[in-house]
């Protein structure tokens, strides 16, 4: 009888338009940790709590403080891809994936060499001047102090959708459309609890719905293979 990552392998062989929807657990293996895992950023101690601190309203309010959290716990500078990102890489350039659908802000799938991805969640890579809309790199954030500001006294914030902020609607919609019109999903490293992020997998209509997930989510009985393993494991025998 095949097992789990076997029959993983033998439906992307036989996949011609793959989408991948990932979460936290795809950046943890580069050291990135997760917001919500035991050893995450929420059990940490601040003097607010981390979903607090990255509010459109706090950021308003105290721009100062989001900056010193930001710099320190949101930024990663020496991250690299891990054996997941590459295999997406290379399955896209083999034609089969077609798309990558992010939640993590790293732009580690990019630096791995993938080109279509859909950051839901925005990028930590860019940032703009809230008055004139000039663009600054990442490296510009962690070498200015205080508040970052651009040349015209802007405020300068990153593309980071921040709690209580929307998604960006082209994303969503490109999204939307690429899972609609996927032959294989494969969810991996993410609990399926943030929404809207969670709720694009309902747009799925095809064969092969593929979750990988050390822990159990809420979709686990919707999907046509349950692997309950790390993606570095399943990547790396792919």
């Amino acid at each position: 009888m095949m097992d789990e990552v076997s029959q993983f392998k033998d439906w992307i062989e036989k996949s011609n338009r793959i989408v991948f929807f990932g979460g936290a657990g795809v950046s943890t293996e580069s050291g990135i940790p997760d917001f919500r895992s035991v050893d995450g950023l929420y059990h940490q101690k601040y003097d607010y709590p981390p979903e607090q601190i990255l509010s459109h309203s706090f950021f308003l309010k105290k721009p100062e403080y989001f900056y010193q959290f930001y710099r320190d716990k949101m930024l990663y500078t020496n991250a690299k891809p891990n054996i997941t990102h590459t295999k997406l890489a290379e399955l896209e350039t083999s034609g089969k994936l077609y798309a990558v659908i992010t939640q993590n802000i790293d732009g580690l799938h990019q630096k791995a060499g993938s080109k279509n991805v859909l950051e839901l969640h925005g990028s930590v890579l860019r940032n703009h001047c809230m008055k004139c809309g000039k663009f600054y790199d990442m490296d510009s954030i962690i070498k200015s102090s205080g508040i970052p500001r651009c040349k015209c006294t802007g405020v300068i914030k990153p593309d980071v959708v921040l709690y209580e902020e929307s998604l960006d609607e082209e994303v969503m919609t490109r999204t939307i459309r690429v899972i609609s019109s996927a032959d294989m999903l494969i969810v991996g490293g993410t609990s399926l609890s943030v929404y809207p992020a969670a709720g694009f997998i309902e747009y799925y209509n095809g064969n092969h719905l593929v979750l990988i997930n050390k822990s159990s989510t809420s979709y686990d009985s919707q999907a046509d293979l349950l692997i309950q393993r790390s993606l570095g494991d399943v990547f790396e025998r792919i």
